[in-house]
């Protein structure tokens, strides 16, 4: 036995109908907007004019200004920071006199010495040529990154006038003129015979 709802004669048919398409529960029901606008309006706005009409109800939002206002706004910035910039010239300008007149730098020679010429220590490991010695130079340095300690070794053919050094002597040899294809340094003292 079903009974059939029945109709309040004191609701109007608005209020009758409200109450039939009532809202789910859980959901919020529809916001005007921020404008006051009804949400069909918001849809057909394009997101633009939506974010500019959100902007403009910043109570922080600065005052429109005119082309003219913000022209001269420019050019007073500019005008800013060219005075800074000719103040900072200025300032470097007398640094640079205050150190001194400049002197004219004469161009270095085109030959002969301009420095010191390097030395080196190593180890005779050939005297079998005339005149002529193989010394291996080691060296060992720090690796600049990593800091391990690496240890390389070269050989040079260097001038012995006098056939004085002999095979497993430490001498000392200086850079020099090229004597032969290969020699570029030559003996300048033998700091310890080989035993």
């Amino acid at each position: 036995m079903l009974e059939e709802p029945e109709n309040n004669e004191d609701e109007t048919p608005e209020e009758a109908s409200g109450a039939e398409g009532a809202e789910p529960a859980g959901s919020a029901p529809a916001d005007p907007g921020p404008a006051g606008a009804a949400p069909a309006d918001e849809e057909q706005l394009s997101p633009k004019e939506r974010r500019r009409r959100e902007r403009s109800l910043h109570s922080d939002a600065k005052p429109q200004r005119s082309v003219e206002e913000r022209t001269a706004e420019r050019a007073a910035v500019r005008a800013k920071k060219a005075a800074e910039r000719r103040r900072w010239r200025k300032s470097s300008r007398e640094k640079r006199r205050a150190g001194g007149p400049r002197e004219a730098t004469t161009p270095a020679p085109l030959h002969g010495p301009t420095g010191r010429r390097r030395e080196r220590q190593g180890i005779v490991v050939s005297d079998r040529g005339d005149k002529t010695i193989t010394v291996r130079i080691e060296v060992q340095r720090a690796h600049r990154t990593y800091g391990k300690v690496v240890r390389s070794s070269s050989t040079l053919q260097v001038h012995d006038e006098a056939n004085d050094a002999n095979a497993g002597d430490t001498v000392r040899v200086v850079e020099s003129r090229p004597v032969s294809r290969h020699k570029r340094w030559r003996l300048v003292e033998i700091l310890e015979r080989a035993r």
